[in-house]
């Protein structure tokens, strides 16, 4: 009885279907190809789209690198002069480059070729050799250090210093001795060569881990181990002399962290021994050496306090402050019972202390699978956050385990800290929620701002304001007195909550801007534009016009260190019209409050970088055709030069007609906007196959250059430059009702394209994966619309998955279908039909489209046997269903051979039925198990 109901009620929402697709006949296709001066986009010419990575930008403005990474194949290092705008260097393989501070070098690490990778085995691998690049950028000569394990440039340029590996040769002629003092494994020895670039004069030292130079080119400070620990040594070597100092000279001594002063004269770094085995409770002593005096200072910790291993270190911008990681002590190491005699194989406490078992506990903060996972990845190596004043020579604790996180600016005096230990029982089902603080840096004193916030909040640089957003308004708090003022509840001509959330939970604001540097005034986004509040009066200001063009204003942030605003700033913004699509570049001007847009095209433009003491900005531009290549300028924004062309050949292909938005209506009546790009050649009248992707709001792609890559979801151009239209579609939840608002929305879109006259109605297939996975294995249960669906890692049955683990992160899967993602908004008790109705594999008998599920079996988000689930409901009821499990994959296709031939057979799947094509072999007959 339950089911018949829930049935009636999911048809009940749904139009009536327009195009039955008749069982076994095959329509040939009458969409338009590509042109014949065009070429059809093919899987092999995916691979050599190449993308920067490790974009590097010089200080002053002159040289800009990054590592030319093809989808496929080897990386390319390149270096441009920006004043003369030209490619000035390549290096085959090159990656990770760096560029000293005075940009007189530019060094790559070389990596072994894709061929040698591909052929090694996975020892070998290990042991393939890594070089080191040199581009001088004045003479543009190339320079190559070989075996390379790890180097450092110094600032001004004249000195390089590298640890170079030991060759197979040279391994062979040491001796196999046992080392008295056991090294940790992950701390390697290697050869420190120091060269002179001027001169070319090296020096060699043997057995060295930890190094660094000084800013000044002062000199190196080291840690020299022996083969067998008994002549450890941390020593200085003078590059003025190339004299050698020990500073300590001790059996097993040896350093984890390095950390030259701002100006070069001073090191703090952190100084453990080996002799300890464990390397956890190892305790490393914070230690001061000012090299001009040779005086050496230790930073003592509080009472009961310690830095261990994985503790760092990092000095403020102005060298007033060096900041450090402590922890209270660990408890010793307990001595496990083993067997060790014929009575302890009957001892009762020796039998059981050999027993593999966990306690779930209804009281424990978190489940076992989230506490283990949170104890690796965090608590395991847990330190908290403190500082060293020099001036006053005083350490203050800025957490602890009260307040354990806080967000690090070295340069603030003020820091945003934040305690979710009370909030992790809810997690499993509410959310993530954080208490917050302020945390004064010359006292460690904290403040509340604000308990039980699923927001973050934004600190004042003086520490005496905080604002956050709470019941839909933005809050403004003075810390001292603990008052709190709603500062936006007077402003009724703007939206401050985000109105695009449709999650069964507290709707977020659209955040913040920043500050005014003295406190005075903090800046706010609204759903379009920028507010300026003064923290006195409260009095607001408009200081954009965003509203009126449905244009949304954000500034970019360039420097992630800087504090606040000061009247003399210039700020970069991106302005996003949410009708049109389009994104330009504007600035506002803090003194008198005027923006002017600087870019402004049928695009999307982005600014990447700015050189840091120099009138140098490096941005993109970008549309479904252009590549985001980079271009140059000042802050003018005038005279803007293009600087890279990484993808001339897409001129070659015919990449499809240029994208357009269409209109159309959800679920209960909304506006939405989705992207067709329909293929080259188009011409009007025709009735074009059409794949439709989407996941959620998709119409911001309208100015995207595709990702040129093969994964789990279609490579756009592959399709629109093979005859197909895409289709990149809006869809906005009901709540309770995920499944059934999506599907009616999708049928609401789909039927406008047929209307426009652009789809065939009996051609026309879904893509999805994770929560569009779902939402398309739902559809077909609901409508018979669509000829061909490819669902990838979708939950099929939300009663099984609402109590299953993410495996991944360890947290129970109830706050994603109570409050999450999945919109429910209620319980498996108190709302079981809900649950039911939105799950297809309720519905699996009611489904004639043919389906392609597609899993990796070792996904951990969604777990593969929700795939596993809906295959078997299908294969029950005789449905056309085909299932592709991808062997030791995770949630997204990691390796390159599954990422391509999941492509493939996703075009085969589409080709057969929506094209009519024949069908490849495994569509119709599968592939037999067979073990070689």
């Amino acid at each position: 009885m339950i089911k018949q109901v829930i049935v009636n009620y999911q048809y009940k929402k749904m139009k009536p279907i327009h195009s039955l697709i008749s069982a076994g006949i095959l329509i040939a296709s009458t969409a338009s190809t590509a042109s014949t001066s065009d070429l059809a986009l093919q899987f092999k010419d995916v691979f050599d789209f190449r993308y920067a990575q490790n974009t590097v930008l010089s200080d002053d403005g002159q040289f800009l690198t990054f590592s030319a990474q093809p989808y496929r194949g080897d990386s390319e290092g390149h270096v441009y002069n920006l004043t003369t705008n030209q490619l000035i260097a390549k290096v085959p393989n090159g990656k990770k480059p760096q560029i000293n501070k005075s940009a007189t070098w530019v060094a790559f690490t070389q990596t072994p070729s894709l061929l040698n990778n591909e052929t090694a085995s996975k020892k070998e691998k290990k042991k393939l050799p890594k070089n080191l690049v040199l581009i001088n950028t004045q003479t543009k000569q190339q320079h190559t250090f070989h075996n390379l394990a790890d180097y450092q440039l110094s600032d001004d340029g004249q000195w390089l210093a590298y640890r170079e590996k030991e060759t197979a040769e040279d391994k062979s002629k040491v001796k196999a001795d046992q080392p008295s003092i056991k090294t940790d494994k992950k701390d390697k020895a290697y050869q420190l060569v120091i060269i002179n670039l001027n001169n070319d004069s090296t020096v060699r030292i043997e057995q060295v881990g930890k190094y660094e130079i000084s800013p000044s080119s002062q000199g190196v400070l080291f840690n020299q181990l022996s083969k067998d620990g008994s002549k450890n040594r941390i020593n200085f070597i003078d590059l003025s002399d190339l004299k050698q100092h020990s500073l300590f000279d001790e059996p097993g001594i040896t350093i984890s962290q390095i950390a030259w002063h701002p100006q070069g004269n001073t090191v703090a770094f952190y100084q453990g021994n080996y002799v300890n085995e464990d390397t956890r409770r190892r305790h490393y002593q914070l230690t001061l050496w000012n090299a001009p005096n040779n005086t050496t200072q230790n930073i003592t910790n509080p009472d009961t306090w310690l830095s261990g291993k994985t503790a760092k270190i990092q000095w403020s911008e102005d060298g007033k402050r060096l900041y450090f990681e402590n922890r209270p002590a660990l408890e010793a190491k307990s001595t496990p019972l083993k067997y060790h005699d014929q009575a302890s194989l009957t001892d009762i406490d020796t039998i059981r202390a050999h027993k593999g078992l966990q306690i779930w506990h209804n009281e424990d903060p978190e489940i076992k699978p989230r506490e283990i996972k949170t104890w690796e990845k965090t608590n395991k190596h847990r330190h908290y956050q403190a500082v060293y004043h020099l001036n006053g020579q005083r350490i203050v604790q800025l957490t602890d385990e009260k307040t354990p996180h806080v967000k690090l600016n070295t340069n603030a005096q003020y820091l945003l800290a934040s305690n979710d230990q009370p909030h992790l029982k809810q997690i499993m089902y509410k959310g993530f929620y954080d208490d917050y603080y302020a945390v004064k840096v010359a006292n460690g004193n904290k403040r509340l701002i604000i308990k039980e916030a699923p927001f973050r909040p934004s600190l004042s640089p003086t520490g005496k304001h905080a604002v956050y957003f709470k019941n839909k308004q933005v809050w403004l708090k003075e810390l001292h007195t603990q008052k709190e003022s709603p500062l936006t509840h007077a402003i009724h001509n703007a939206i401050f909550a985000n109105d695009k959330h449709d999650y069964p939970q507290p709707q977020p604001g659209y955040g913040f801007a920043g500050w005014q540097q003295d406190g005075s005034i903090v800046y706010v986004y609204s759903k379009y534009d920028i507010w300026a509040f003064n923290v006195n009066s409260q009095q607001a200001k408009r200081l954009t016009q965003g509203k009126e063009t449905q244009t949304q204003y954000r500034v970019k942030v360039l420097d992630k260190n800087k504090v606040g605003f000061t009247n003399n700033d210039t700020l970069i913004l991106s302005a996003h019209n949410l009708e049109n699509k389009q994104t330009h570049i504007a600035k506002l001007a803090l003194g008198n409050n005027q923006v002017t847009t600087v870019l402004a095209e049928k695009a999307r433009f982005d600014v990447v970088k700015k050189a840091k003491n120099a009138d140098k900005f490096l941005f993109t531009k970008q549309t479904y055709h252009q590549f985001p290549d980079y271009w140059q300028t000042d802050t003018h924004f005038k005279t803007p030069q293009k600087v890279t062309t990484l993808n001339p050949q897409i001129s070659n292909f015919a990449w499809g007609q240029k994208p357009e938005l269409v209109q159309y209506k959800g679920y209960n009546g909304e506006d939405l906007q989705g992207v067709l790009i329909k293929p080259a050649g188009y011409k009007k009248g025709d009735k074009l196959p059409v794949v439709i992707y989407f996941y959620r709001y998709m119409s911001q792609r309208m100015y995207h250059f595709p990702k040129m890559e093969l994964n789990h979801r279609p490579n756009f151009p592959m399709f629109t430059s093979n005859g197909y239209a895409l289709f990149l579609p809006d869809i906005r939840f009901e709540i309770g009702k995920p499944g059934p608002s999506s599907t009616q929305t999708m049928i609401n879109a789909a039927q406008k394209l047929i209307d426009m006259g652009i789809a065939h109605p009996d051609k026309i297939g879904l893509q999805g994966h994770s929560w569009a996975g779902y939402q398309s294995a739902f559809m077909v249960t609901q409508t018979d619309m669509f000829k061909a669906v490819v669902s990838g890692a979708p939950v099929s049955n939300m009663t099984s998955a609402y109590s299953g683990i993410r495996l991944k992160s360890g947290l129970a899967r109830q706050f994603q279908y109570e409050t999450g993602q999945s919109r429910i908004g209620k319980t498996l008790v108190e709302a079981p039909e809900l649950y039911i109705e939105n799950s297809p594999v309720f519905f699996a008998d009611k489904v004639n489209t043919p389906i392609l599920i597609m899993f990796g079996d070792e996904d951990g988000a969604v777990p593969w046997q929700e795939g596993i689930q809906y295959y078997l409901a299908l294969r029950r009821h005789d449905k056309n269903a085909i299932f592709l499990q991808y062997e030791g994959e995770p949630h997204h296709l990691k390796q390159f051979p599954n990422q391509l031939d999941f492509s493939i057979r996703m075009m085969e799947y589409f080709d057969h039925h929506l094209k009519g094509m024949p069908a490849a072999k495994w569509i119709n007959h599968g592939e037999a198990y067979k073990a070689e």
